[in-house]
């Protein structure tokens, strides 16, 4: 199997407010180029785009292509399970969304902080595993937002699983919050493959600060932002697949280009990287990778993730010395149909969603000075 995965949580949109109004036709072409260049392997959710990602892939990629050509990956919604039951119901209503009688890999979404009791609780393990026995997933494992050391605790508490699914990219490698190279070092200890999300950390590597792109346009002018990034991924010894959220027809044909042939980073490579992730830290104000997990139980309605962009696009200003009221006209547009950032109520149900653990009401607050004043 090629190391490029399509992750299905960004895809083509018609109205960019509406995440259920996915492009199909759009999204048909680019499933078609993807699998004509010999990639094979999609990954969705019950969450993604407001819960008809799984559909979307059903009408383009299974009613389309021979079941045979393609391994699907998608996830038990932990935090939704509240009685007996309700995960055999979801696997059942997945199956029909996806139009298929087995997944290939079959995920506990989001282990860790809050879920994995939950997952202890309605033996969710046992339950992913059974699947395996009786053929209805081939493979078995879970995706991961949480330190190393839960992680740890994870996999020695239940060996079973084959793989995990972690957030890796060269911004978070040593980051102390999210700690990309602390967990990928967990699972390789534990001999477990790992499937990377996150490896252009929601687009944010893919459109880098001035000096920043200079740096790596200096070292190869023809390489995008974002090959760079799946590259440092791509590269870690055990890394089974490489997630890519696309949302266009030109990101879906870089990335199967470059991957096509990939070239592992050399040292000099990587040191570029790191000294790119230190430029780029000095201009996030907020490092939001718009997963929109935060939104949904928001009980003002404020977006957002939208919110901390322009925050950040501010911030970059700021540094560059540049005008900011055009900024501050986006976020009066924004805020029209939906809750402004002072509007927050300190509910944090926001941040006990974040798999980035931001302080989210904290910076909302910052934002709502800079925006509101």
């Amino acid at each position: 199997m090629k190391k490029l995965g399509f992750g299905l949580m960004r895809l083509p949109l018609t109205d960019p407010e509406d995440q259920r109004s996915i492009d199909m036709p759009q999204f048909e072409r680019m499933v078609d180029t993807f699998l004509q260049r010999g990639y094979t392997y999609f990954d969705t959710a019950y969450f993604y785009h407001d819960r008809t990602s799984e559909e979307a892939v059903r009408r383009a990629l299974v009613e389309r292509h021979p079941r045979e050509s393609f391994t699907l990956a998608t996830k038990l919604p932990l935090s939704l399970l509240k009685e007996p039951g309700d995960k055999e119901r979801f696997f059942d209503e997945q199956l029909k969304k996806c139009g298929v009688d087995y997944f290939d890999y079959y995920l506990l979404h989001n282990v860790g902080k809050g879920n994995t009791p939950i997952a202890e609780e309605f033996g969710c393990f046992d339950f992913i595993k059974r699947l395996r026995d009786e053929g209805k997933v081939r493979h078995i494992g879970f995706s991961f937002h949480d330190k190393a050391d839960a992680l740890d605790a994870v996999l020695t508490a239940h060996p079973e699983v084959e793989f995990v699914q972690l957030q890796i990219n060269y911004l978070d490698w040593d980051s102390e919050r999210v700690q990309s190279r602390l967990c990928y070092e967990t699972a390789i200890r534990h001999g477990k493959k790992v499937v990377i999300m996150e490896p252009v950390k929601g687009g944010a590597l893919a459109s880098l600060p001035a000096e920043a792109e200079a740096l790596l346009k200096g070292e190869d002018p023809e390489a995008s932002m974002a090959s760079w990034a799946i590259r440092f991924a791509a590269g870690l010894p055990g890394v089974m697949v490489v997630l890519s959220g696309m949302s266009t027809i030109a990101q879906l044909e870089d990335n199967t280009t470059f991957m096509s042939d990939l070239q592992p980073l050399t040292e000099h490579e990587r040191g570029l990287l790191y000294k790119v992730a230190d430029m780029i830290v000095n201009y996030t104000a907020v490092p939001c990778t718009a997963c929109r997990y935060c939104v949904a139980g928001c009980p003002v309605g404020i977006e957002i993730p939208e919110i901390f962009s322009l925050y950040n696009s501010r911030r970059r200003a700021e540094l560059m010395r540049q005008g900011t009221d055009g900024l501050r006209e986006e976020y009066n547009k924004l805020t029209e149909t939906s809750g402004r950032a002072s509007d927050c109520v300190r509910c944090r149900q926001c941040e006990g969603a974040c798999p980035q653990h931001l302080e989210i009401v904290d910076n909302l607050a910052l934002a709502a000075e800079a925006f509101e004043k």
